[in-house]
């Protein structure tokens, strides 16, 4: 009886502690976001935006780290939002799902060779961002000289038209030109900043428009004109680009399609007689001619690519 009413008495007291607990954390918490809110409206601290990041600690070690810094420079022309910790734990487990999918689907010795061009689609994923960014960019740069010609027309400083630019333009050319503008207000060069913007989105056209804003800034004449002139020729070169891009589609269609027909062959086969791709890998001649197999299906898609890349 004697233990019965402890048991119950250690219950009760551990209830009532609990309660006090979560009535403090909750006491707590509120201080705190009543002085964020205060601090924030005095202007003593910045109002922070954006999603909670994940894997800080992870991110911490691997921002120190050559491989980091190069996946951090990678995502910074990217415009992701997503931190190189981020990054590398998502590549991790999409290698390892991919490595027991095939594994499962084919052979234990497809999962390899899926782990390896899953590490080369990672890679080309950001590229592929990095150039669809770019794209969207190029799209803009006809709005961004008018605005430009139509404010230094107006005798407004050249600093002064891009801080213009980057708020009448949405993202990625509102983002970029901000960064711009962020970098002219803390004692950068206009050199140094448009070409820091031309390292982030390379292309042919935002080279030129640069150039330009360089050398009329140097010499100090008028760029109006420079600028209409260049307006016209981006909007020709805008729907070149398109009409080019839309005879092209097909060609760049197939170079996935092959590489798909060739994964359901190896489907059909394993379906056909089941543990033929065990048979097949089992044997150093087997490993030899999937991986010559998988070389050529790369070496296919690299030329069908490059042969469809059209500068214009």
């Amino acid at each position: 009886m004697d233990l019965s009413l402890l048991t119950i008495g250690a219950t009760l007291l551990t209830c009532v502690l609990a309660v006090i607990g979560v009535h403090t954390y909750a006491a707590g918490k509120a201080q705190r976001q009543a002085l964020v809110d205060r601090l924030t409206a005095t202007g003593q601290m910045p109002i922070v935006t954006g999603r909670r990041r994940r894997f800080r600690n992870i991110d911490r070690r691997l921002r120190g780290t050559g491989l980091g810094r190069r996946i951090e420079r990678k995502i910074a022309t990217t415009g992701l939002d997503i931190t190189p910790g981020e990054y590398f734990v998502y590549v991790v487990a999409a290698l390892i799902a991919l490595y027991f999918i095939a594994g499962s689907l084919f052979a234990p010795f497809f999962g390899i060779i899926a782990a390896i061009i899953g590490l080369w689609g990672a890679n080309a994923f950001l590229n592929w961002q990095r150039n669809k960014r770019t794209e969207a960019f190029i799209a803009q740069l006809p709005e961004l000289t008018r605005i430009l010609a139509n404010a230094t027309q107006a005798g407004l400083a050249l600093r002064t038209a891009i801080g213009m630019a980057a708020e009448e333009l949405d993202d990625p050319a509102g983002e970029e030109l901000r960064r711009v503008a962020d970098q002219l207000a803390v004692g950068h060069s206009l050199d140094d900043a448009m070409n820091e913007l031309a390292e982030r989105l390379p292309s042919r056209e935002l080279t030129v428009l640069v150039t330009t804003l360089i050398l009329s800034n140097r010499a100090g004449g008028t760029i109006v004109s420079s600028l209409r002139n260049l307006t016209e020729t981006l909007e020709e070169r805008k729907e070149t680009r398109r009409e080019v891009t839309t005879l092209l589609s097909q060609v760049k269609v197939t170079a996935v399609a092959v590489p798909v027909l060739g994964l359901g062959f190896l489907l059909i086969i394993n379906s056909m007689r089941a543990g033929a791709l065990d048979d097949m890998t089992g044997s150093f001649v087997g490993k030899v001619a999937v991986v010559v197999s998988a070389g050529l299906y790369g070496l296919g898609f690299f030329l069908i690519n490059r042969m469809t890349r059209v500068r214009i």
